[in-house]
């Protein structure tokens, strides 16, 4: 059995008037991620982790922020992208697990939504998509409420 696991971690920094996107769900905020697509810091973690199984690099050599293309675009795209390719390489998502990190607004309320969102994108049963998100406790520059960090694991099976 060909198993592999990929990490993905990132980073945006926080704005006032920007739109917030997590996992592919608005949440609302007066302040989002500054980034040349979406912002998604959740998706972009995923895309790192499921790349990064494939030893395929990260986001940003598969989809350059240089690129006027990806002007705003909706990160679930760009995760949808990724999927094809590890479909294409033979492999099947058996898991993702992801945690976001910033100190506002609390996303508990939000975590089943973004659940539901990624396993339609991802293609896999709900269940194999865990959510989390934490404070660090006004620490750092999530705490200081200038940026927001995600990381993500994701397991792939060769079928």
């Amino acid at each position: 059995m060909d198993l592999r696991v990929g990490h993905g971690f990132d980073v945006h920094a926080l704005a006032d008037g920007l739109r917030l996107v997590l996992c592919g769900v608005e949440i609302p905020h007066t302040k989002g991620c500054v980034a040349h697509s979406d912002g998604d810091v959740a998706i972009h973690a995923i895309c790192d982790a499921l790349l990064g199984a494939l030893a395929l690099g990260d986001i940003g050599k598969l989809f350059p922020d240089s690129d006027p293309k990806y002007k705003g675009i909706d990160s679930t795209k760009l995760l949808q992208e990724v999927v094809e390719i590890v479909r294409s390489k033979g492999f099947a998502i058996s898991n993702i697990d992801c945690t976001i990190s910033m100190q506002r607004p609390k996303l508990r309320p939000y975590i089943d939504t973004m659940r539901e969102r990624l396993s339609a994108v991802l293609g896999i049963d709900i269940d194999r998509v865990s959510v989390k998100a934490t404070t660090t406790e006004h620490l750092g520059f999530e705490g200081r409420e200038e940026g927001a960090s995600a990381t993500a694991v994701a397991l792939i099976i060769r079928h």
